[in-house]
């Protein structure tokens, strides 16, 4: 496909394909642009995404034309959506250098913020795949183990710390072979498109938990994703030179081509804009991503998700948490309405942005 033929015409507004209901009927795949969603018919995004690249630009093209010609369009408040598609497996990774520089001056102060193995390959872990929800579903304030620093034992209660993390993320379509190594000039054949995702985070019950194995409840509880996934085709023209990495990674790290996105970020609390950033900055791309999660023989699945982490700039206001953003707490943000927050508080109402991606919102519910 000649990058750049399929917004041919087409305005710079959110596109991607995903699963919606109307009335409570039977699910449908639709591909929303703007304002309207072009009903595909029954079934779900579950049913394109093992079908392969030539099945997924040749769907785009279609949708994308329909939808220049408003041909099976619905206005999108008509449209319910669901999970886009089923989730396989879900993989958060580690891979913008500010944030992890960030954190490691935070909890480190008198060590180098960077941990050894950070520049040589994209640290990550797995999380929970049934509890990531789609994009307005409410998260509850979860509970936990938690110490305070001068305390001798912890309790059990509410978490006090809740946070955000701003990240993107890419949905696999075609799987893998189990004991086969993908390399990173493989991306295009198996990722189908990209998201965003809020990893909720409870900071103090990861703060207990994390060593030695890293996080498990502090981040299980609720990731939320976009509900429509923005194919690859459609993100060929914001493609960018991605950070220049030193040292240079190993051979099956390598990436040929641009493979940092160009995709503006914000992150609204409250109806105020308290970060904007983009994800060209990221220090590990996805290619990289997803050759290292397979590099041990480990195979990928149709609906695999894996995120980027957080997403941070250098300047400030550019963070993509608010552990960051307020200093870990030292530092409250004042919102528009003059409230102040260090971390979320019940009610909050959390909307992440990026470009031509569906947006990401969710809303803090007491337990």
């Amino acid at each position: 496909m000649t990058p750049g033929r399929v917004t041919q015409g087409f305005g710079r507004v959110t596109q991607g394909f995903g699963t919606f209901t109307r009335g409570g009927g039977a699910q449908r795949l639709g591909f929303r642009s703007g304002d309207a969603v072009v009903d595909l018919g029954e079934g779900s995004l579950d049913q394109l995404l093992p079908q392969g690249r030539s099945a997924w630009e040749s769907a785009t093209e279609e949708a994308v034309a329909a939808a220049v010609a408003g041909d099976r369009s619905l206005p999108a408040e008509e449209c319910e959506p669901v999970l886009p598609f089923t989730v396989a497996d879900y993989v958060d990774f580690y891979s913008s250098l500010e944030h992890a520089t960030n954190l490691g001056r935070m909890f480190r102060p008198d060590s180098e913020p960077l941990l050894p193995n950070w520049r040589h390959l994209p640290v990550g872990y797995h999380g929970r795949a049934g509890t990531v929800v789609v994009s307005g579903t409410p998260v509850r304030r979860p509970r936990g183990q938690a110490k305070a620093p001068d305390a001798d034992t912890p309790v059990f209660g509410l978490s006090k710390r809740l946070d955000i993390e701003l990240e993107v993320g890419f949905v696999v379509g075609v799987p893998s072979t189990l004991g086969e190594s993908l390399p990173t000039s493989a991306f295009r054949e198996h990722a189908f498109g990209v998201v965003l995702v809020n990893d909720w985070s409870a900071r103090d019950i990861q703060a207990w938990e994390y060593v030695p194995l890293g996080p498990f409840l502090g981040k299980s509880f609720a990731t939320s994703i976009s509900a429509w996934v923005t194919p690859l085709a459609l993100l060929e023209d914001r493609r960018v030179a991605a950070p220049a990495q030193e040292p240079e990674p190993l051979p099956h790290l390598r990436v040929a081509g641009d493979w940092a996105f160009d995709l503006p970020l914000e992150v609204e609390l409250n109806s105020t804009v308290i970060s904007r950033g983009n994800a060209r900055g990221l220090y590990w791309t996805m290619p990289q991503q997803l050759a290292h999660a397979t590099s041990n023989g480990a195979s990928v699945r149709t609906g695999d998700l894996m995120a980027s982490g957080t997403i941070s700039g250098a300047e400030r206001r550019s963070e993509g948490s608010l552990i960051e953003l307020t200093r870990n707490g030292q530092e409250p943000l004042r919102l528009d309405d003059g409230r102040e927050r260090t971390f979320l508080e019940d009610e909050d109402e959390v909307v992440l942005r990026g470009g031509l991606l569906s947006e990401v919102r969710g809303r803090i519910l007491p337990p």
